[in-house]
């Protein structure tokens, strides 16, 4: 399986962010968890605000699940945990099956 076929989820975050700042931790964890199944990137948007705007991110953090060069879901402010997983088991599961 080539890295392409893996969703790409894409974090993008701001050290100005307290809320994003919390939930690095936790997306840290979630790409050790699945990392044979998904790909994770942060992107700080001060540094790449060219990329943020492609990506229509209007608030930090932002979730952006990309799958097949296309945006397929994604969660705009802070997230839990259970709501992360539940967004990306949706994709993961249809890209097993």
């Amino acid at each position: 399986m080539s890295n392409d076929a893996k969703p790409l989820l894409v974090f993008f975050w701001s050290e100005q962010s307290g809320p994003a700042r919390r939930m690095e931790s936790l997306l840290a964890h979630l790409a050790r968890k699945e990392r044979t199944r998904l790909r994770v990137m942060r992107v700080d948007v001060e540094e790449q605000p060219d990329l943020a705007e492609r990506f229509n991110v209007g608030a930090v953090p932002t979730l952006v699940l990309v799958k097949g060069k296309r945006v397929v879901d994604r969660i705009d402010g802070r997230a839990s945990a259970p709501k992360i997983e539940g967004m990306i088991a949706r994709h993961l599961a249809a890209a097993v099956a």
